[in-house]
C-alpha cells in the first residue's frame, strides 16, 4: 500500500497538542532506526550519513527532532509535513501503523491478535490490511465522535437525543460513502451480523477514515466561526 495517513489526526486521539506527541515519538532511537530502515528499503536518495548522525545523538537529553528536520536532513519520503491551517504531518501507512502502535496499546494488540488469527485461518476472506485499516477507522471514529460531543451537543439534551445526534452524524458519512443509512442496511441484510462498516472494502475504509477526520475538523471550524460572529 502507498497510502499516506495523517499522524496529526492519530495523535489527537492522545493529546490536544499533536505536534508535541509526534516530536516525542520521532526523537526516540527506536523510531529513528525504524524510519531509517524504511527509507533504505524504499528511497534510493536517502542520506545514510545524516541518518547515522541522528541515531547516535538519539537518547541524549538535549537531542530534539521534528518531522521537518528529519525530512530536510535525510531527504526522507516516508513522512510528509504540510504547513498552514489545514496542514499536518502525514506518513506512509507502514509508518503510520508503527506510530499508531506507539500511541495506543489497544491498537497494537489489535494488530497482534488479527495477525495470529489470520495465520491460523488461511481460509479467511479478510486480509490483514483490511483489519489494520478497520482499526484506523475505529481510532478516527473516536476523533469524530469527540468533535460531535464538543461542538454539537448542548448539555440540556436527553440521553436519547444525544444518541440520535451521534447516529445522524454517522449516517451522513454512511450515505455519502455507501449510499445507504445504517438502518436501511440492517433492514436489507437482516441475516448478517455486525454493521455496514464491517462489510466495507479496503478502499472504502480508507475513504471513511479520511472523511471522519475532515468532518471533525469542519465541525470545529464551523463552531469557531459561529463564536467569532
Amino acid at each position: 500500500m502507498d497510502e499516506f495517513i495523517s499522524l496529526t489526526d492519530i495523535a489527537r486521539y492522545k493529546s490536544d497538542e499533536p505536534f508535541i506527541v509526534i516530536n516525542n515519538w520521532i526523537r526516540s532511537k527506536d523510531t529513528i532506526e525504524f524510519l531509517g530502515l524504511w527509507e533504505q528499503l524504499h528511497n534510493p536518495n536517502f542520506k545514510p550519513i545524516e541518518f547515522d548522525r541522528f541515531k547516535k545523538e538519539a537518547g541524549y537529553n538535549a537531542f530534539t527532532l521534528s518531522p521537518q528536520k528529519w525530512i530536510k536532513n535525510t531527504n526522507a519520503i516516508g513522512i510528509v509535513s504540510k504547513s498552514g491551517r489545514y496542514g499536518g504531518t502525514f506518513a506512509h501507512s507502514d509508518i503510520a501503523f508503527e506510530f499508531a502502535s506507539w500511541i495506543s496499546a489497544e491498537f497494537k494488540l489489535y494488530i497482534i491478535k488479527d495477525y495470529k488469527r489470520l495465520k491460523s485461518d488461511k481460509s479467511s476472506t479478510l486480509s490483514l490490511n483490511w483489519n489494520l485499516n478497520r482499526e484506523i477507522s475505529k481510532l478516527n471514529y473516536r476523533i469524530h465522535t469527540d468533535a460531535i460531543k464538543e461542538n454539537l451537543i448542548p448539555p440540556e439534551l436527553t440521553s436519547y437525543q444525544i444518541s440520535m445526534t451521534y447516529a445522524n452524524e454517522a449516517d451522513v458519512l454512511n450515505v455519502a460513502l455507501f449510499g445507504i443509512t445504517a438502518k436501511q442496511w440492517r433492514d436489507e441484510n437482516s441475516g448478517k451480523s455486525g454493521n455496514i462498516r464491517d462489510y466495507a472494502t479496503l478502499n472504502q475504509l480508507l475513504v471513511l477514515a479520511n472523511m471522519e477526520n475532515y468532518n471533525a475538523i469542519l465541525k470545529e471550524v464551523w463552531v469557531q466561526g459561529c463564536r467569532v460572529k
